[in-house]
């Protein structure tokens, strides 16, 4: 007991001398602690993709075979690239449409001063904390036509994708015209007074100067909507059927594996083709990893 006192003693002095050393353990523990709980649920779906389908009773933490013939099944029993290309298309659409729309808002909001604008701030921001659920029937039936605005129905659109990106458009407008607008507060003044001098209106000083100085601001909000609506599957289920002819995007194809095969549940083709569907967004984070951690620390910063 003695011995253990004094090692404890030891340390204790160690780290009154030098507390730093223990701010870096700490730091090097607290890192390893969270990326072994980040990455280990992507292990363990690598680990099942390659089980064979009589081995996935006796998965634990390593494969009971390899059997990497399974993304080959995987593109061969659902053609799980239409549904893949069905995503980013839906995505793509959707990020630029709230792009445009949460420039346009953020430069009124950050550019302007007028009475309410806070409040109206906060209100449009309490938009997003609502779930999807409480307005799901109205826009089921107003997007399969069963709604007459002055006397005229709605059109049926279901089975496009405008069911899909309108409703999503609208859940991230409000936190992407937040963000837009902390960066576009903090230009200064006098440079888009230069750019109207020389003869540009504010629109054409807001995207001829504005949006270039907030460029990582800009690319965030693009990255994360875009990240959002290629993984959403409360809206693509309901309001899109299971055929990629009728844009069904990636949750439905992943989804369709449990359908098209006979025997058992192949979880292991499912997890297959979640590591493939993942290879556009991971392509995308990793080229725009920079813009995202300064997008996300810079609007902490006040210069």
């Amino acid at each position: 007991m003695k011995k253990y006192n004094n090692i404890a003693d030891k340390l204790v002095k160690s780290s009154i001398a030098n507390p730093e050393r223990i701010y870096n353990y700490l730091l090097y523990i607290s890192a390893a602690f969270f990326s072994v709980l980040i990455i280990f649920p992507f292990y363990f779906l690598f680990v099942v993709s390659i089980t064979p389908q009589h081995g996935l009773a006796e998965v634990r933490y390593l494969p009971t075979g390899f059997q990497w013939e399974n993304y080959i099944d995987t593109l061969e029993i659902v053609p799980l690239h239409q549904y893949i290309l069905n995503s980013i298309i839906i995505a793509t659409i959707t990020t630029v449409f709230v792009l445009i729309v949460a420039s346009l808002a953020g430069y009124v909001f950050g550019r302007f001063k007028f009475k309410g604008r806070g409040v109206l701030l906060v209100a449009f921001l309490i938009i997003t904390y609502f779930p999807g659920t409480t307005y799901i029937i109205p826009l089921f039936r107003l997007f399969t036509g069963n709604i007459s605005l002055f006397g005229l129905a709605t059109p049926d659109l279901y089975g496009t994708p405008w069911p899909v990106v309108l409703p999503l458009a609208g859940i991230t407008l409000p936190l992407a015209t937040f963000i837009l607008t902390v960066f576009y507060s903090r230009i200064p003044d006098g440079l888009e007074d230069a750019a109207r001098i020389e003869g540009c209106t504010r629109i054409g000083a807001l995207f001829r100067v504005i949006v270039p100085l907030s460029a990582p601001a800009v690319a965030t909000v693009g990255i994360l909507t875009f990240i959002l609506v290629y993984n959403e599957f409360f809206f693509s289920f309901l309001l899109t059927d299971s055929s990629y002819n009728n844009w069904a995007p990636l949750v439905h194809g992943i989804q369709m594996y449990e359908v098209t095969t006979v025997r058992g549940s192949p979880y292991h083709l499912m997890a297959a083709g979640s590591i493939l569907g993942l290879i556009p967004v991971t392509v995308l984070v990793f080229l725009g990893q920079k813009k995202i951690v300064s997008g996300l620390t810079a609007g902490a910063l006040k210069e």
